[in-house]
């Protein structure tokens, strides 16, 4: 057998890499150039991408905008490491984070740059949460992720991860969310489990909870769930953390996830996309009266990612106005027929769709969820980049950039159609 350019040097990663990799895995190539929602490998093979980072890159790969402002920075000798020192770059996001994001919503809160990380973010969240509550108990729920360290998986649903861990992961408690039971059953169980002192639940210092569950296989929380969970956070004197790591910066078609629903979580974890350009960036939104850490009582040298806050602070230009959100809530109608389109022309799925914006899923019945590990591998092989979520890996997931037009959309479910078809005649 003959190997192509592009699998001899898969072999560097198979032979030098640890075997812990695991999107080189799923998309066995080697990529070396992107734009907008276009990847290439070293043969010159186009791919459309269904997948934007994980949701890290909402406004697309190498952004114009975004590139020409970080050129500049970077052959003026711009500040790239800072820690938390203040620097010119860090004054304007904060200044335009309040005036574009938080002022026109009403929002009060502190900013914190914990760390470059999601999981950085949640770690954060939690210790201020135990901080100011003087409890230790955290309540996260089913199928929830938040994260690869001992805090953040701790609340984090998924036995596989979970396992990695090595150490118990304790002081937390695990709740069904919304679709995880029948109807209203979740918050029955919630709300009884908190009434009655005889249920072992000790007092939470906090809920973390996703308003979209995204590695946990595209679950919405409907409107009156997150509005209930917020109501008994305040009857108990419970923080509510929303993680929007992956749900956040407009992926489910407004700029914070839980802006539909109405609630105001005490604390507000970003990452992914906040950063704009794909470079690495956190931050831990905290209202004022929880800001309580003292200096450096949570800190880490890579929190002041000036290049990252410089793309961030262009990012916010996109939400100046509301032209953009409406956008990509047009475009997420598209997303939605398409899905259903597929369910019904292929009974042989036993397929359902869930989700909310960019962030949607196409659910393999039962029985059929190898299906999706098929499809998106058949699909990339004709030139989509899509992944599987879900405890089972049941869930074909769309996750692609917030920028792409909808002729973009139609060429990657088309691509994604006959990848089906191909699964489901063999």
């Amino acid at each position: 057998m003959v190997l192509t350019k592009s699998q001899k040097v898969m072999e560097v990663f198979e032979n030098r890499e640890s075997q812990v990799r695991s999107y080189s895995r799923s998309f066995p190539t080697v990529f070396n150039k992107a734009k907008g929602y276009k990847m290439w490998d070293t043969e010159g093979k186009e791919y459309i991408d269904f997948f934007a980072g994980a949701g890290a890159l909402n406004y697309g790969h190498n952004n114009d905008r975004m590139k020409e402002k970080l050129i500049k920075y970077i052959q003026d000798d711009g500040i790239s490491h800072s820690l938390d020192m203040g620097t010119t770059v860090r004054k304007e996001f904060l200044e335009r984070f309040n005036e574009v994001i938080l002022q026109p919503r009403n929002m009060d809160y502190k900013v914190m740059f914990p760390g470059p990380t999601g999981t950085n973010t949640v770690e954060s969240a939690l210790k201020i949460a135990r901080k100011v509550t003087g409890r230790q108990n955290i309540v996260s729920f089913t199928n929830g992720f938040h994260g690869m360290t001992l805090g953040a998986l701790s609340v984090t649903g998924n036995a596989y991860n979970r396992g990695g861990a090595g150490v118990p992961l304790n002081n937390t408690t695990s709740m069904p969310f919304d679709t995880f039971l029948e109807e209203d059953q979740s918050l029955t169980f919630l709300k009884k489990y908190l009434a009655n002192a005889s249920s072992g639940l000790d007092l939470p210092a906090a809920m973390i909870l996703e308003t979209v569950q995204g590695e946990g296989g595209i679950n919405p929380a409907s409107f009156k769930w997150l509005r209930e969970v917020e109501r008994l956070c305040r009857n108990y004197d419970i923080i509510l953390i929303v993680d929007d790591v992956q749900a956040g910066c407009g992926r489910t078609g407004t700029f914070f996830s839980f802006e539909p629903a109405g609630i105001k979580p005490d604390i507000i974890c970003l990452s992914k996309s906040i950063g704009g350009y794909g470079l690495p960036l956190a931050l831990t939104l905290i209202k004022p009266e929880y800001d309580t850490f003292g200096p450096a009582e949570h800190n880490g040298t890579f929190r002041g990612n000036n290049m990252a806050i410089l793309t961030a602070t262009e990012a916010l230009s996109y939400w100046e106005t509301d032209e953009f959100a409406k956008s990509v809530q047009e475009k997420s109608k598209l997303i939605t027929k398409r899905m259903e389109t597929i369910v019904e022309d292929y009974p042989q799925l036993k397929a359902t769709t869930r989700g909310r914006g960019f962030m949607q899923g196409i659910v393999c019945g039962e029985g059929k969820e190898d299906y999706a590990d098929k499809i998106c591998a058949k699909a990339f092989e004709k030139g989509l980049i899509i992944e599987t979520s879900g405890p089972e890996g049941e869930v074909v997931k769309f996750l692609g950039s917030l920028i792409i037009d909808e002729k973009g959309i139609d060429q990657g479910f088309d691509i994604l159609e006959e990848a089906i078809e191909e699964i489901v005649k063999n």
